[in-house]
């Protein structure tokens, strides 16, 4: 991967916080809120009910914020009706997404609250993902769009096989890296970039602007994944707001536990004695915390999550300057530098 002259600064001075980043977005991602509200409204109770507990919980809102940032960014107003309601179906897509991933997951907690297949059972939950999914394309229509919808068809299905390639590589110790990278840029980077260009798209890009942003989103979202692979160990579940070290007793080998098993035959034994257990028994979280800092491994995998980092950054060189492309080349350091 090329680097660019636009280095991740990680000085105080170039650390700028989520709240000081969508702060020139706050009235547009409370209209979101408001927005996710309405549209989650139901005349049937549960789903009425279901829709404003997962609106409750929360969430960065970091996709919403991406399609408004980059609607800004190619001079559009963020603020149009149009643009909140695309940014809210970014949303729902990625809402939807998490509900069926806690099914598949067997999660019991997500954002510190219970997940909706602990509350209503897996049933329920499938139904609601559907819901989310289904709503979210029917709101998109309103657009008469075939471009958005497109990207909404694409990212969505692309999204799908992400989640079947990664059941189909459950437990195997022996993951590539090159498959590791596949279904991370399906069930995360794609949808970051898919934000990005509707928001470039509703504020009528040029072609190159649309294209520069659609890089930004996939080299953005493919470090966030990283990161929150990394965190995952190094992080704690009052900060995950779910159980720490959950990926491998669910049989998912990420990037540092691959650098880990390619680099020290010892923490291979380590990954494969708790993909076998499926659970940290007689290999604690902290053998493999110690054997993936003793090797070099999280560091690497650090490396990789600032190497994208610096492309997304480098790929907004064809925007024109203002405080919405300044916030999104802000973005990345963020992500680096995230707890949770």
């Amino acid at each position: 991967m090329t680097t660019s002259g636009h280095t991740i600064a990680l000085d105080e001075e170039a650390r700028i916080s989520a709240r000081r980043i969508f702060s020139i977005i706050a009235n547009e991602l409370m209209q979101v809120e408001l927005e996710f509200e309405r549209q989650a409204r139901s005349n049937v109770q549960v789903i009425d009910y279901l829709g404003e507990y997962l609106r409750a919980s929360g969430g960065k809102r970091v996709r919403p914020a991406l399609t408004i940032l980059s609607n800004y960014a190619v001079g559009g107003d963020g603020s149009r009706y149009n643009s909140i309601r695309m940014a809210t179906v970014m949303e729902f897509l990625h809402t939807a997404t998490l509900v069926h991933d806690d099914i598949i997951d067997k999660a019991d907690m997500r954002r510190k609250r219970p997940t909706v297949n602990a509350l209503y059972g897996n049933e329920t939950a499938v139904l609601m993902g559907d819901w989310l999914y289904m709503s979210a394309f029917e709101t998109s229509l309103a657009e008469r769009s075939l471009a958005i919808l497109d990207i909404l068809t694409s990212v969505t299905r692309k999204m799908t096989e992400g989640e079947i390639l990664q059941l189909t590589l459950l437990g195997d110790a022996e993951i590539s890296e090159a498959q590791y990278f596949d279904v991370l840029k399906r069930k995360t980077a794609y949808l970051f970039s898919a934000s990005c260009e509707i928001g470039a798209i509703l504020g009528s890009a040029s072609e190159k602007q649309q294209t520069a942003l659609r890089d930004y989103g996939l080299y953005l979202g493919t470090a966030f994944q990283l990161i929150d692979d990394v965190l995952d160990f190094t992080s704690n579940e009052e900060a995950l707001g779910k159980a720490a070290g959950a990926d491998l007793l669910g049989g998912k080998v990420t990037l540092p536990l691959i650098y880990l098993r390619d680099t020290d035959s010892q923490g291979r034994e380590l990954i494969q004695t708790v993909l076998r257990e499926g659970k940290y028994s007689s290999v604690k979280q902290q053998d493999l915390l110690d054997a993936m800092l003793g090797s070099g491994a999280l560091q690497l995998a650090r490396a990789r999550a600032n190497e994208y980092a610096e492309e997304a950054s480098a790929a907004l060189d064809s925007l024109p300057e203002s405080e919405y492309s300044e916030s999104l080349r802000a973005l990345p350091t963020y992500i680096l530098d995230r707890d949770r």
